[in-house]
């Protein structure tokens, strides 16, 4: 089962997440094959780190829980708030390094599954805009409905929030979905 894991910082730990930099590395390569994304988000600026995004192949919701509750930051209270959430991904393509990236999420009550949402053309109709690298459904326990969404864009935060908004409205059952844009980049050590 995949889960989306999102771990947000505390104000003004960077030197503490720095001299834990190496202990949290050595506890995702444990990980390593079952990482489907990961990076941190990052300032406007990209100078200040600010959370964790991690999709992660486990078997189940407690695996998820284990994983994020042992994760090092989060151990040594970096972390103020922490999101475990089911994942559906609907498309995946390459991500590469050093290139700016937006993370959009969205969250909302739970929605009834369209039929086809798990389709990648069914996301707009059409080919997805090559923009698009990486967008999941989040969803329920029970994966019968969705509680939001999470995508991967190479643009800036307000042409990404555009390109994610369509589907994450249908994937809302057709309300409309607030949305969040924040900076991202790819992580991983090799």
């Amino acid at each position: 089962m995949l889960f989306y894991v999102y771990a947000q910082d505390q104000p003004g730990v960077a030197d503490q997440l720095e001299a834990l930099c190496e202990e949290h590395w050595s506890y995702m390569d444990g990980f390593d094959s079952r990482l489907i994304l990961r990076g941190p988000t990052v300032s406007d600026s990209g100078e200040e780190h600010t959370g964790s995004v991690h999709v992660v192949d486990l078997a189940d919701r407690a695996a998820a829980e284990r994983f994020a509750g042992e994760e090092p930051f989060w151990k040594a209270g970096l972390y103020r708030d922490l999101t475990v959430v089911g994942a559906e991904v609907l498309l995946r393509r390459e991500t590469a390094a050093d290139v700016p990236y937006t993370l959009v999420t969205g969250r909302w009550p739970v929605s009834a599954r369209a039929s086809g949402d798990g389709e990648q053309h069914g996301l707009l109709g059409a080919e997805p805009d090559s923009r698009l690298t990486f967008v999941a459904a989040l969803v329920d326990d029970g994966a019968t409905g969705t509680t939001g969404v999470v995508a991967a864009v190479r643009a800036r935060p307000d042409e990404a929030r555009d390109l994610v908004r369509p589907f994450a409205e249908r994937l809302a059952g057709g309300r409309p979905a607030a949305l969040t844009a924040q900076r991202w980049e790819r992580g991983g050590r090799h």
